[in-house]
């Protein structure tokens, strides 16, 4: 078996209202953990398509994407065998809220925190990212959407 180097693909939202950021507090296997609403890009899915999706599991708010806020490189080591994040994070609209919608099983709830909130609770947080994607937004750092594209190969 090769030791091919293998990044973990996410996608992550970063929403804003009012001040205050949409958070979901989650089980993880260290406990219970706040990000924001974000998850594994799945096969043949688009990052946008992803994004979207895990916005609407995790918090039950349909989520329509206007801008890239960054991509973001996170390895856990330096060998090839330990796990590196590469995160996809976007900005956008929330649309419906789906009230009767179950949330995925891990979430325990939705949260809405100020930067300073969450600044307090960093040693809660699912990755240093959670905090730098906030602080990204809060700089003005955007992407326009066609810097994202999903190309499928014909045979």
């Amino acid at each position: 078996m090769s030791d091919v180097w293998k990044p973990h693909v996410t996608v992550a939202a970063v929403v804003e209202r009012g001040g205050r950021f949409l958070f979901v507090e989650e089980n993880t296997r260290t406990g219970l953990r706040i990000n924001q609403p974000a998850g594994h890009l799945e096969a043949g899915e688009s990052f946008l398509d992803a994004v979207a999706r895990e916005t609407l599991e995790e918090s039950a708010f349909d989520f329509v994407p206007t801008a890239l806020l960054g991509m973001y490189l996170m390895p856990t080591g330096s060998s090839a065998k330990d796990i590196t994040y590469l995160r996809v994070a976007f900005t956008g609209e929330l649309g419906a809220f789906h009230a009767d919608r179950a949330l995925d099983p891990d979430i325990v709830r939705t949260l809405w925190l100020t930067r300073d909130e969450i600044a307090e609770q960093r040693e809660r947080l699912r990755s240093p990212l959670v905090l730098q994607c906030v602080d990204d937004y809060l700089a003005g750092q955007r992407g326009a959407l066609d810097l994202v594209s999903y190309t499928v190969l014909k045979s």
